[in-house]
């Protein structure tokens, strides 16, 4: 005789009234919590702060700051900073840091003015020759740094140094300027708008776009994180560090070197200088972009914030008709707040989330048995 097998009572479906209810991946709860996160303080601080200081720009130039043609002025004039930024985050994402940025815009700048006044070539052939130029030094970076595996800081100032020498020797210090420079179609390429926003406003977001989608959706955008956290366990898993870091100082080199070409059709001029104000910007941005939206990691959309934060201010201390000095100061203090808040508060949260947690004893309650 044999006998029907019955179910275990672990297999039995329970229904506890009083049991917490869980909440899917999909639930209204769940996408509440998920929105209330992307937009708590802790991931995106830098955007309250930059609405913080529309807001007090707005009260301190009521008549000239919250218009269009401001934030026009913003976008248009912060475009050629956010490429020199994001041309530094990829290296930093794997902990590389390439000092020579400025210099090479301000090479780039220089050659293409160069080659079309001086040496009568064509928008095209010049831009190709300035780019090439960028290219050769990115490589002489890769090199130096993953070959002769200099430091990366010592070796991509000492790179900079040399391209100021090179810069010096063809424009003696002066800038170059000519008509070649302010006629179609070279003008076009930083000049052309659509509605008050300039092209180079497009080269920012399609260069972010790119940055983004290569570290957040590629492997190679993993590799490279996994490169700038633990270079030698990276290495153990079969990452190819030495070329991850090759290849993003070569990027580096391209992009800030795009950055002196847009710069030069922007202004009309070759300036053996055009970079030097740019290379504190470009860090400053890409270490508060790195406190944004993905916390701890490089990122270029977070980048992209935090040089339309500065960009924001400067232009409002413009309006308001500020003391110069009064740039300087809230370059640096909006630099130190928004560190602090948007790193240095980051404990802070943790030490009261332990403490809210019930004990070991009061977790296990339940499964005790109550008489």
């Amino acid at each position: 005789m044999t006998s029907t097998p019955t179910r275990t009572a672990e297999h039995r479906p329970v229904t506890d009234p009083d049991a917490p209810a869980v909440f899917t991946a999909g639930t209204p709860v769940a996408l509440g919590r998920r929105a209330a996160a992307a937009l708590s303080f802790r991931n995106i601080g830098a955007v309250y702060v930059w609405l913080l200081i529309a807001v007090i720009f707005s009260v301190w130039a009521p008549e000239t700051f919250p218009t269009a043609t401001t934030v026009k002025q913003v976008l248009n004039g912060n475009a050629v900073a956010g490429l020199v930024a994001l041309s530094v985050v990829a290296p930093l994402a794997a902990r590389v840091f390439d000092l020579s940025v400025a210099f090479t815009m301000s090479l780039t700048s220089v050659l293409t003015a160069h080659f079309l006044v001086n040496a009568g070539l064509g928008p095209g052939t010049a831009i190709t020759l300035a780019m090439t130029a960028a290219l050769l030094v990115g490589v002489i970076n890769g090199i130096v740094v993953v070959v002769l595996r200099v430091d990366s800081f010592i070796a991509t100032l000492a790179t900079g140094a040399l391209i100021q020498s090179l810069i010096t020797m063809v424009t003696n210090d002066s800038s170059i300027t000519g008509l070649q420079l302010l006629a179609k179609p070279f003008s076009s390429i930083a000049q052309l708008d659509a509605g008050g926003i300039t092209l180079p406003v497009l080269y920012l977001l399609l260069a972010a776009m790119a940055i983004w989608f290569m570290l957040e959706h590629t492997a190679t955008g993993r590799r490279l994180y996994a490169t700038g956290f633990n270079e030698n366990a990276a290495r153990l898993q079969g990452v190819r560090t030495g070329r991850l870091r090759f290849m993003t100082l070569v990027t580096s080199a391209l992009l800030s070197g795009f950055a002196g070409v847009v710069f030069a059709s922007s202004v009309g001029s070759g300036s053996p200088t055009a970079g030097t104000p740019y290379l504190l910007s470009a860090y400053a941005a890409a270490f508060v972009g790195a406190t944004q939206l993905r916390a701890g990691r490089f990122n270029a959309w977070g980048t992209v914030i935090a040089v339309l934060l500065l960009g924001t201010g400067i232009t409002g201390l413009g309006l308001a008709t500020s003391a110069q000095w009064a740039t300087s100061l809230f370059t640096g203090s909006v630099l130190i707040v928004a560190l602090v808040l948007t790193g240095g508060r980051i404990a802070l949260p943790a030490v009261l989330r332990r403490r809210k947690s019930p004990p070991a004893e009061h977790a296990t309650a339940p499964d005790k048995e109550i008489g």
